[in-house]
C-alpha cells in the first residue's frame, strides 16, 4: 500500500518540504547583532518592550537550552492538565501523514483505489489510534523529573513587590527602572543590580576586544562564553580582530526580571554608544570601522543577567534589539 503514486509524490513533497527548511536556517551571526546565550524558562519567549527598546526582541536563537524542559508555567501546566488531542502533536503527524496522501491522491485522479483502497486507510486509522493510545499512556505514567521544578517559574507574590507575604529576597529598594518595569520585576532589581548590569556591559567589550579569555569567563556564563571564544576564534582564523571601545550607556531599562528556583533571572535593554573597528591582526590597519573620536557607533541590545544563590550577576545571554 506504501507502493502507490500518491504515497511517493507525498513523500517527495515532505522531503523536500524538509531540505528548504534546513537551507532557510540563517547562519551563526557574530557578537555584535547576534543572538545567543539562555533565559532559563524564557529562552524561547519575546523580551517585552521597554522605553530604551520600543520594540519586542524575539527568542533567543543560538542557544543550548532545551525548549522542551523550559516552558514557561503557563505553558507547562496547561500541557499537564489539558487532555491530549487525537489530532494534536505525535497523532496530528501520523493521522495528516496518511489523510494527506489520500487527498493528494484524489487531486490527481488517483483516488483511494476503490473500496479496497478505503479499507486499506481505515485499517491504517485504526493503527494510529492504537498507537497513540499507547504513546499517550506512556507519557502518562512517566514520573516528573528532579529537574522540572527548576524549568519553571512562579507567578510573582507580593513578597515580590513589597507587600507582606514573606521576607523578600533583596531587602534593596527597587530602582527606578524596577519601577518603570512594575510587575514584570518579580525580583526587585536594585541600584546597584543596575550598576554591576553596566559594569558587565563595558567589562565584557573590554575583554572581547583584548581578547582576554579569562577575563570573559569571570562575568558570563559557560555558555556565553562558549559563543563568545568561538567567535574570536573565527576572527583569529580570518587574520583580523575587533575592538569595541569607549563604551558610553545611553539608556537602560529592566525588560523583566523572574526567579526559578535559587537563581535570579534579569533582562535589560541597553542603548550605548560605542567605537567598533576591525584590525588586520598582522599590520594593525583598520580594515572596517573608523577609530576617531567622532565617529561612534549607537547599538541597542537586550542582555540577560543570572544570579544564583545570592552570587554575582552573570551575562547568560545577549540579544539584537
Amino acid at each position: 500500500m506504501f507502493a502507490s503514486k500518491g504515497f511517493r509524490l507525498t513523500a517527495l513533497f515532505a522531503s523536500l518540504l524538509m531540505v528548504f527548511s534546513v537551507v532557510a536556517v540563517d547562519t551563526a551571526e557574530a557578537r555584535r547583532g547576534g543572538s545567543f546565550g539562555s533565559r532559563g524558562a524564557r529562552t524561547e519567549m519575546s523580551v517585552p518592550a521597554t522605553q530604551a527598546s520600543p520594540n519586542a526582541t524575539t527568542g533567543v536563537q543560538r542557544t543550548m537550552t532545551d525548549g522542551t524542559t523550559t516552558r514557561s508555567a503557563a505553558t507547562a501546566g496547561a500541557a499537564t492538565t489539558a487532555r491530549p488531542s487525537l489530532f494534536g502533536g505525535f497523532g496530528g503527524a501520523l493521522l495528516g501523514g496518511f489523510l494527506f496522501t489520500g487527498l493528494f491522491g484524489m487531486m490527481f485522479g488517483y483516488g483511494f483505489g476503490g473500496f479496497g483502497g478505503m479499507l486499506a486507510l481505515l485499517f491504517q486509522l485504526v493503527i494510529v489510534a492504537l498507537v497513540i493510545g499507547w504513546f499517550m499512556r506512556r507519557r502518562q505514567q512517566q514520573p516528573a523529573t528532579a529537574g522540572a521544578s527548576t524549568s519553571r517559574y512562579e507567578a510573582p507574590n507580593a513578597a515580590s513587590y513589597g507587600g507582606n507575604a514573606g521576607p523578600a529576597r533583596n531587602a534593596a529598594p527597587r530602582s527606578a527602572a524596577s519601577a518603570r518595569a512594575g510587575k514584570r520585576d518579580e525580583v526587585g532589581i536594585t541600584d546597584g543590580d543596575l550598576g554591576s548590569f553596566q559594569q558587565r556591559l563595558v567589562a565584557l567589550q573590554d575583554a572581547y576586544s583584548s581578547e582576554d579569555y579569562a577575563a570573559l569567563r569571570q562575568i558570563s556564563t559557560p555558555e556565553v562564553m562558549g559563543y563568545l571564544a568561538e567567535e574570536l576564534g573565527e576572527n583569529a582564523s580570518k587574520g583580523v580582530r575587533n575592538e569595541v571601545f569607549d563604551v558610553n550607556l545611553l539608556e537602560g531599562d529592566v525588560a523583566e526580571a523572574w526567579r526559578e528556583g535559587t537563581a535570579d533571572y534579569a533582562t535589560v535593554a541597553f542603548r550605548y554608544e560605542s567605537r567598533d573597528v576591525t584590525r588586520n591582526r598582522a599590520t594593525g590597519e583598520i580594515v572596517e570601522g573608523d577609530d576617531r573620536v567622532t565617529e561612534t557607533t549607537e547599538t541597542t541590545e537586550v542582555w540577560t543577567f543570572v544570579r544564583r544563590n545570592g552570587k554575582d550577576w552573570l551575562i547568560s545571554a545577549i540579544q539584537q534589539a
